[in-house]
Parts: C-alpha cells; sequence; structure tokens
C-alpha cells in the first residue's frame, strides 16, 4: 500500500489541492450505509472534472484504488474504499442545464435529487425514479446503483432515464458513453464491442429477464436490437467501470391527478398473491406491508400515527395517476373489483399513509424485540407473479434461522426490503449465522429466478453470492467488461467482479462493548455505549435539509456542508474510537473532541434519524469520560455552573449588569469566561421571579399545579413567570412553585459534568416525587428544562421515582390543552411566527402548543432547525459563526420575511437571547400571548 503522504502530496502536483487525510477524516468515510468497515487512505473534494482526471491519473500510477461517492447513502458497501475516495457532493453538484421542451437536464454526479425536482418541479416535469433517500442521494449514486424507488412502476429505473453519460474510464478515457455509440471512435468502446459479441447467447437468455434484476452488470443494453447503450448498461456497475463527471437525463410530466387506494388481506404473502391481478390497472405505485410494521409505528410513535386502514393483517397501496378526480375515481372502483381484498378504501389523507410506509422503513433499523436490525439481504426481488411464493418461503427461513424481520417493499415490481436482527455483535458464532443465511437466502431467491438485488446494488454485500444467480458464462462477461474499462482493476475492486467476501470488513463485530463507568443508563441500548452510538446504520437524514419539514437534525451540517458535523460522521468518528485501530487515545482522541466541537446538542437527532441516535447524550458521555477527575475548559465552569452565578448574581442585580455592560470590563470577563466578545450578555432582573411570587396574594382555591422555576425565568425573565401564573389561576389552578435552589442540571449536562447533574437532579427528583404521586401537574415553561425532567433524569438516574417525575411534567400547551372546560383567549387575526424549541422538538413535541394557538384562532406558521445558540454552544469562544449560520438557515430569513405586526413566538430562552442579538426583533413566549389578552 502506498505511503499516505505519498499519496497526498503526488495529488497535489497533480492539481487535486483538496485532499484530506486527517484520521478524522478517514473515520468519517471509514463506511457507508452499510455494514461494512474500510477506512481510506484518504479523501479528495475535487472542484471540477480535470481534478478528477488528475485524480484518477495518480491512482493509476501509484496502484491506489478509487471510490466515488456521492451521498454515501449506499446500503450495499459500494461507497468505500482502501484508497482515494473522491466526494463529489461538496463541489461537483450543480444542475448546468435544463431544456424543458426536450424534457432533459444535465447534471454534476454530486447534484442531489429532490435538488434537482425543485428545479424542474415549475414545468411540471419531474425525474421519475424517486428513491427513499431522495433529500440527499446524488446522482452519481443513483446511477452507480441503478436505483429505482415506490414509482418504478411507472418510471423504470434510473437505466430508463439515462441518456448519456460523460464519464472517465479506469484506463483514463474520457468518452460520452449513449445509445448507439460508435465503436470505431473510442478504444475502450471498440474492445466493449467486442466482449458484447462473444457473449450474446448469454446476455440474451440471463440478462433483462424482468424489471427489478439490478444484481451483476445490465448488458442486456450492449444488445445489437438496443442499439449498444453504452450509457444504460454503465448504470448499475457501482463505480466499477468508470467515474462519472455529468449525465444527461430524462424527465417525466407530473400526473394532473393521482388516488391511493388501500387493500386489505388476510396476510402479506395474500397480498403479494393479488399483485399480478393488479398490474392491468397500470398503477405508478403499489407497495406492500403487513401487520409487523403497522404495529410497531403504532408502538412507538404512538396510536394517531396510524390512520384507519381497511381489515386484514397485510395490505396493498396501489397508486393510480390520471387526468381528473371523476376518472381516477372510477378507476380507482375498477381496481378494487379485480383485487380479491378483505376491505378496501380510497384513502383520503394519502400522505399520511405513505408516513406509515416511511415511518416502517425507518423503524425497522430496531426489531420488535429493539435489538439492532441490519441490511445485508435487504434488497431482494423476484417477478411478481411469484412474489406471494417467494414471500411464504422467505419467512420460513428466517424462522428456521431463528431471525426476526419486518418486511415491505415495492410489490408491483416483486421486490421485498427488510432488516434482519443478525446477531453480528456476538463476534465470530453471530458472523457465521450471517453467511449461513446470506447463503441461503440467496439460494432461495435464486430458486425463483430472482435477483439478490432489486435496486440497492450488490456491492460487498452480494458480490460473492453472485455465482448461485448467475452461469459461470455471465460471471466471465462480467469480468471481460470490467477489465475493458478498468484493466488495472483501480475503480471500486472488490464490488460485484473479483468481490470480497460477504462477511469481511464487517463494522459492528470489530466494536468492543463499552458498559463500565458510564453515567448514562442507555436503556434502550442495554448500558452499552458501543450499541448506541452503532445505532447510525449511515442512512444520512442528518445530510439532508430538513427544516423545510419542520426538522431540526443536524443544523450544524446545515451549516457548514462538511461531514464530520452531520450526526452521521460524529458517530462514525465515535465508532472509530470503539474500534480503536484508526482513532486511537480513546475518549481523549482529538479527532473525537473534533467531531463534537460543533455538536449544538440540540437534540434533533434524537427525534429525527431513524435510527434514534442521540448525539447530544453522547457528547455529554464524551466530556464527562475526558474531564472526569481533570482541569476543564473554563466555559464548563462559567456557562456550566450559569444556574450557580446567577443565584449569587441575583443578590445584586444591578451591580453585576453594570459590570457585565462596562466595556473593557465586559470584554476581559467575557474572555476569561470563555465567552465569544461579540455576544451580549443577558440582563439580570431587578427581582426575581419568585420575590415577584412571593409578595402577592394566592389563589389557593383551585385545583393544583406546581409550577417549575428555572433558572432562566426566576433570573432573566420573570415577567415570563407572572405571566403562567395568571394563565394558570385563570384557568382554575392553585399554583404552588418548586422550592427554592432546585435545579434541572441542564447546563452541567451540556458540559458533560455528569456527577453533579446526578447529583442535582437526584434532590430535584426526590422533592417533586410526593407532588407526583398525588397527581399534581408538574408544568415547567423553560423546554429545555421540561426536556430534562421528561428524559435526561430518568437517563441518568434510571429509577422508577424518575419516571414518576417525567410522567407527571407537562408543557403549558400540554396542561391546558387537556384542562376540561378551559377556553384559550381570542387571537383571531394574530399572526404568529413560531421557533420551537429544539428540545421540545425531539422530547416532548410541538403538537401540543399548535393545536392551543390554532383552537386560540391564530395563524400559525413554525419555523424548522435550531435557533443557533443552543445554551452555552453559541455563547462559547469559537462557536460564533456557526452559531449565526444556523440561524441564517431558517430562523433569521423567516423573521426578516415576516410582517412587523407577526408575532415572533419563542419559548426557550436561548432562542429569545439569539433574536434579540441578531434579528433585533423581540421574541416572546407562548404563555406572554395567552396573557396579552386579559392584560
Amino acid at each position: 500500500m502506498v505511503d499516505t503522504q505519498d499519496l497526498v502530496a503526488a495529488l497535489a502536483r497533480a492539481g487535486v489541492p483538496e485532499v484530506d487525510a486527517s484520521t478524522r477524516r478517514r473515520a468519517e468515510y471509514s463506511t457507508d450505509a452499510s455494514l461494512y468497515r474500510v477506512p481510506p487512505t484518504a479523501v479528495a473534494f475535487p472542484r471540477h472534472a480535470d481534478e478528477v482526471a488528475a485524480g484518477l491519473s495518480v491512482c493509476r500510477e501509484l496502484g491506489v484504488p478509487l471510490t466515488a461517492r456521492g451521498a454515501g447513502t449506499s446500503i450495499a458497501g459500494n461507497a468505500v474504499g482502501t484508497g482515494l475516495v473522491l466526494d463529489f457532493s461538496r463541489h461537483l453538484n450543480r444542475i448546468e442545464s435544463v431544456d424543458p421542451d426536450a424534457r432533459t437536464a444535465v447534471v454534476q454526479p454530486g447534484v442531489v435529487l429532490d435538488q434537482l425536482q425543485r428545479e424542474v418541479a415549475p414545468h411540471r416535469l419531474r425525474f421519475g425514479p424517486e428513491p427513499s433517500t431522495h433529500s440527499r442521494c446524488t446522482f452519481g449514486g443513483m446511477i452507480g446503483n441503478n436505483s429505482c424507488g415506490s414509482r418504478a412502476l411507472a418510471y423504470g429505473r434510473t437505466a430508463d432515464s439515462v441518456l448519456d453519460l460523460d464519464v472517465l474510464a479506469g484506463t483514463g478515457e474520457r468518452l460520452t458513453a449513449g445509445r448507439g455509440a460508435d465503436p470505431a471512435s473510442s478504444p475502450v468502446l471498440s474492445a466493449l464491442h467486442r466482449v458484447t459479441r462473444e457473449h450474446l447467447a448469454t446476455i440474451r437468455t440471463e440478462l433483462g429477464r424482468f424489471g427489478r434484476q439490478v444484481s451483476g452488470y445490465s448488458l442486456e443494453h450492449l444488445l445489437p436490437e438496443r442499439d449498444f447503450d453504452v450509457a444504460r448498461a454503465l448504470v448499475g456497475t457501482e463505480g466499477g467501470c468508470a467515474v462519472l463527471l455529468r449525465g444527461t437525463v430524462s424527465l417525466v410530466p407530473v400526473p394532473p391527478a393521482t388516488i391511493l387506494v388501500a387493500l386489505g388481506y388476510p396476510s402479506m404473502a395474500e397480498a403479494a398473491d393479488a399483485v399480478p391481478a393488479l398490474l392491468p390497472h397500470q398503477p405508478i405505485a403499489l407497495e406492500g406491508l403487513d401487520l409487523r410494521i403497522v404495529d410497531v409505528v403504532r408502538t412507538r410513535r404512538g396510536a394517531a400515527a396510524v390512520p384507519p386502514l381497511p381489515d386484514g393483517e397485510g395490505w396493498l397501496f396501489a397508486e393510480l395517476a390520471g387526468g381528473s378526480a371523476a376518472e381516477l375515481a372510477a378507476a380507482a372502483q375498477a381496481l378494487i373489483a379485480d383485487a380479491g381484498a378483505l376491505d378496501a378504501a380510497v384513502v383520503t389523507d394519502a400522505a399520511a399513509v405513505w408516513r406509515i410506509r416511511e415511518a416502517g422503513a425507518a423503524l425497522s433499523q430496531r426489531s420488535v424485540d429493539n435489538r439492532p436490525a441490519y441490511a445485508g439481504w435487504e434488497d431482494s426481488a423476484v417477478p411478481p407473479e411469484k412474489l406471494g411464493a417467494y414471500l411464504r418461503e422467505f419467512d420460513e427461513l428466517l424462522a428456521a434461522q431463528g431471525l426476526t424481520g419486518m418486511p415491505y417493499g415495492h410489490f408491483g415490481d416483486g421486490c421485498l426490503h427488510v432488516r434482519i436482527d443478525f446477531p453480528l455483535s456476538d463476534g465470530d458464532p453471530g458472523v457465521r449465522r450471517f453467511r449461513e443465511f446470506l447463503t441461503e437466502a440467496a439460494k432461495l431467491v435464486a430458486s425463483y429466478g430472482g435477483s439478490m438485488s432489486g435496486e440497492h446494488g450488490d456491492g460487498r454485500a452480494r458480490g460473492e453470492l453472485l455465482p448461485l444467480m448467475y452461469s459461470p458464462a455471465a460471471l466471465s462477461a462480467f469480468a471481460a467488461v470490467k477489465d475493458v474499462f478498468d484493466p488495472d482493476g483501480v475503480l471500486n475492486p472488490g464490488v460485484i467482479v473479483r468481490p470480497r467476501p460477504v462477511d469481511a470488513d464487517l463494522r459492528v463485530p470489530a466494536a468492543r462493548p463499552v458498559t463500565e463507568r458510564l453515567a448514562l443508563a442507555l436503556r434502550h441500548d442495554h448500558g452499552d455505549f458501543g450499541t448506541a452510538v452503532h445505532r447510525c446504520t449511515g442512512v444520512g437524514v442528518c445530510r439532508a435539509d430538513n427544516t423545510g419539514g419542520g426538522g431540526v437534525m443536524c443544523p450544524s451540517y446545515v451549516a457548514t456542508r462538511d461531514e464530520k458535523d452531520s450526526t452521521r460522521g460524529r458517530s462514525r468518528v465515535l465508532q472509530e474510537m470503539l474500534n480503536g485501530t484508526l482513532v486511537r487515545d480513546g475518549w481523549r482522541s482529538p479527532e473525537v473532541h473534533e467531531a463534537l466541537d460543533l455538536c449544538l446538542s440540540c437534540k434533533g437527532c434524537a427525534s429525527d434519524c431513524p435510527a434514534g441516535v442521540d448525539m447530544a447524550s453522547y457528547k455529554a458521555e464524551v466530556l464527562y469520560q475526558s474531564y472526569r477527575g481533570r482541569l476543564r475548559p473554563v466555559s464548563h465552569y462559567t456557562l456550566g455552573m450559569l444556574p450557580r452565578w446567577s443565584r449569587l448574581a441575583s443578590r445584586v442585580p444591578a451591580l453585576a449588569n453594570a459590570a457585565l455592560a462596562a466595556p473593557g470590563v465586559a470584554s476581559v470577563a467575557k474572555r476569561l469566561a470563555g465567552v465569544d466578545t461579540r455576544r451580549s450578555v443577558p440582563r439580570f432582573a431587578a427581582r426575581t421571579f419568585r420575590h415577584w411570587f412571593n409578595n402577592r396574594p394566592h389563589r389557593t382555591d383551585g385545583d393544583p399545579v406546581l409550577l417549575w422555576v428555572d433558572t432562566f425565568t426566576n433570573h432573566f425573565t420573570p415577567a415570563v413567570g407572572a405571566a403562567a401564573v395568571r394563565v394558570l389561576e385563570r384557568a382554575g389552578f392553585a399554583v404552588r412553585l418548586s422550592d427554592p435552589g432546585l435545579c434541572c442540571g441542564l447546563t452541567w449536562i451540556s458540559t458533560g459534568q455528569l456527577d453533579a447533574a446526578k447529583r442535582i437532579l437526584r434532590r430535584s427528583v426526590a422533592t417533586l416525587a410526593p407532588h407526583a404521586r398525588s397527581g399534581v401537574p408538574i408544568v415547567g415553561l423553560e423546554p429545555s428544562c421540561t426536556a430534562v425532567l421528561r428524559s435526561d433524569a430518568v437517563e441518568l438516574l434510571d429509577h422508577d421515582v424518575a419516571r414518576r417525575v417525567a410522567d407527571a411534567s407537562h408543557t403549558l400547551a400540554e396542561l391546558l390543552g387537556e384542562r376540561p372546560g378551559w377556553q384559550p383567549p381570542d387571537l383571531s387575526g394574530v399572526e404568529v411566527l413560531a421557533q420551537p424549541h429544539c428540545h421540545q422538538h425531539a422530547v416532548m413535541g410541538w403538537d401540543a402548543d399548535r393545536a392551543l394557538l390554532e383552537r386560540a384562532g391564530a395563524t400559525v406558521t413554525s419555523v424548522g432547525g435550531c435557533c443557533g445558540l443552543a445554551g452555552n454552544f453559541g455563547m462559547e469562544r469559537g462557536h460564533y459563526e456557526v452559531s449565526v449560520a444556523v440561524a441564517e438557515s431558517a430562523l433569521l430569513p423567516a423573521v426578516r420575511e415576516a410582517e412587523r405586526d407577526t408575532v415572533v413566538l419563542a419559548d426557550g430562552f436561548s432562542c429569545r437571547t439569539q433574536l434579540a442579538d441578531l434579528a433585533d426583533r423581540p421574541g416572546r413566549h407562548l404563555v406572554e400571548l395567552l396573557d396579552a389578552p386579559a392584560g
């Protein structure tokens, strides 16, 4: 293997300047969305085609493998490699042109699918195939894998939408691959034409037999009767034959109208049996799932997450497209008549039904028993008429092997998705079971004339098993084509041709358990930090900008667009810390602290990540382990102990405010405290909320409620507390305050001072427990503090008393929304722009707040993402630029666009502070808005 520095130096001489061979970067790119761990030698970020060519030239000269990568969402392990990884997503991500009349677009390999969909939507056009990763997958990856998605019935695979490709062959030759290419125009094409002639019989009989036959190479496109279409033949070669520079793709019209029909059957297998009778109705999507996945959605997301479904334990969802609602209504009834279903319904809320499918697919990453469920055999396909029989045998195979999964899939195409609870953490015995199952499953799908891959590609997960599906002659044809394009074997070796063993380079078995001396209970991960960080499967939702849909994860990645700042990138570094061969210094490894530095601890991933990664908790544990018994960063003593200093300052608030406002003193104080000098420091209130409360008459005749007094309300914004008392008393409550000196320990948690946080929380929970036992609701005003009582306290203390207090804790909107007879004030005509707090989004949710405001008559618009201040994060020196960039991703643009009389609602003290600093626009707490009409 070539020396790392020699490779970096050679790339620099060749004109490829943006190369990173740091240990941290190699850790981030050590895996994709698959089971495989293959750390690269270096990662490069080419800015234009010449740099790609230069990188390939260096790799050929030095014998270094080259792997092209987009979003890194490959489930089969075809976006990892031991040599140079070229990440196209950072720079080569432009849509070069769109021709609405010709219905074509020219895209660079790093263009995200949703990016193109937004660009062409005004023309009522779309790119046909749409895999579930559409919010972050790139065209390079889609072309590499021959991606499909749920609507492939109407639009086909990616290969069916590719017109021509500008590529670099492994020989270094640049060529335009298209239909009807002249073999004489290129040495590579000439040799390819010769290989095709030599294997005509094999190609005609073994390849292109049904729509989802993705395994191997799609050489059927090279046949004379298909006009020697080299572009389509290259689709699905997984970066093993050529490197994509740009592609011309076809677009399709968006149908004028669609309708969704739900069909219920006694079982999923019987639903699959019905598929052939439905295909003549030309649905554009025909998806299947069963009771297993529906029950998991109900259990983990609540009953409201599943709308009413037709009777049965297996369902088909058929989407039809047409010119008008009347036409579709008739088509739906005709389809139902042929469906042979127990029950059927035309769906009025199609989005809700599709959400079951999407949520189920995400939640299937954990088994019914909350064990990790893995890819590896997640993508098989058979001719649709054989799907029912295949499903029955597949379930029998799972049972015989003592494994479980939750199958679902694109039933109209015969494609089945499932993640399986392979016991990979059991070491060698688990790996042997993994290999045994894959081998038997490959034999089973081959017996049905099917394909091991229906859209994800073979990669490292299935390449070794291709001899169970194809003849030696077909495998020889694949190898011959690979050798024409890449005779030196530089491009993505170990994939499809001369593949790595399916059980080589597995990530999970190489991880060591970490269960000793942890501060967090990690209840859902069996007390194992290793299991927790390996929740990340790499699907990359954290790389998408989810703010438009109300999501939060991952604000730092949205701001920097750097893999190290994604939840996935951080998880990979933590995984490598546990592996110990790449990141070697354990908890104190500089790579770990670099990766976690820009984590805002917003908890967005805890709710938005489909695998349930909670990076805020992992960061707290890392900081705890790193600094336990050692000197800490100064901000841990200042911002991390803010409640303590606030209590002291409240005794002389005028003096504290004057000192912090004095130009020279303030600047020095901020530097000494580890605070960025560009930050303003919130002013302490002249009198605390407790002082106000204790000097007023109290209502005693109502239902008791305990108001949790947090540091921010008490010392900085007592008006919020006063408004809460008035609103609660008008709602018929007798308000009591939590005891003085109690704290949730939030600032200690976020700085990893977890022993102190536990001591603080033990006292607080013990004091709150009698109220919880007697049925007194506990209501919090600061969302982050309420979230600690609801979640972190249970994780840190791990006992029933903490759980009882968590169950008794409520947000104001939750409490009032369920209050019999309570009516909100009339807010008709009030425009509200709301910034839900990240911790509330992640732990409690914001639905109750929205419902309350709408019930009051307000018009509500909520902003996704994080405010960027995030407690101590945005105050700390070194974080200001990213803090501002996060605010600019959603919150600040929304505030600028809002009318001046729009109420900017922000319950979080951090959110209101950020608004005051950056927008010169006051934020208001919900309770202030509810109190205002009466005031």
